[in-house]
């Protein structure tokens, strides 16, 4: 049996790696700003976003290795928060939904959120499929929300609450201790 995934604060050590996985086509290609980001404007976003309590960067890690980012905005005790999240490119199968579950398990125990919100851009179908094979419920559609290479896009939005997310890991626990 594999040892579960850890989650990480984000180091100053980790931006060189952060920002190759960000520029890159694969991860790049799904985010609301598509351009490829200097280093300054990295290291200028850590500095502002590493300053400020309420966001929470993290690193998720299987078997001390890597496997993605995850952001939570607007963290408060029993607040709601906003996530977003990529996996570094050409990691293993499975690693996406690994990073999922670390980080809302994190989520909901560590820093004890009432509720998480996702969006995906229409045309990211792997985003959408994740958010719903993670549990969360479609909320909304903000029609023609967002400018991506010069047509606007729907956004979708999503909703996980706590105790939607404790009963379906109580319920996925007792499901693999019977198996």
């Amino acid at each position: 049996m594999s040892k579960p995934c850890q989650v990480r604060s984000v180091t100053p050590d980790d931006l060189s790696m952060l920002l190759n996985w960000r520029n890159h086509l694969e991860v790049r290609q799904f985010m609301f700003t598509q351009h490829e980001i200097s280093l300054d404007e990295h290291l200028n976003w850590f500095a502002r976003a590493n300053q400020d309590r309420s966001r929470c960067l993290l690193i998720v890690e299987e078997s001390d290795e890597p496997i993605g980012y995850v952001q939570f905005n607007h963290v408060s005790m029993a607040g709601v928060s906003d996530w977003g999240f990529y996996v570094r490119p050409h990691a293993p199968p499975g690693s996406g939904t690994k990073l999922g579950q670390a980080a809302l398990q994190h989520a909901f125990e560590k820093l004890q959120l009432h509720k998480v919100c996702g969006q995906a851009i229409e045309t990211n179908q792997a985003s959408i499929r994740f958010h719903q094979k993670l549990g969360f419920t479609h909320e909304g559609t903000l029609r023609e929300q967002q400018r991506v290479d010069n047509t606007y896009r729907s956004v979708i939005c999503f909703g996980l609450l706590a105790h939607e997310w404790s009963s379906r890991s109580k319920t996925e626990e007792s499901t693999n201790v019977s198996h």
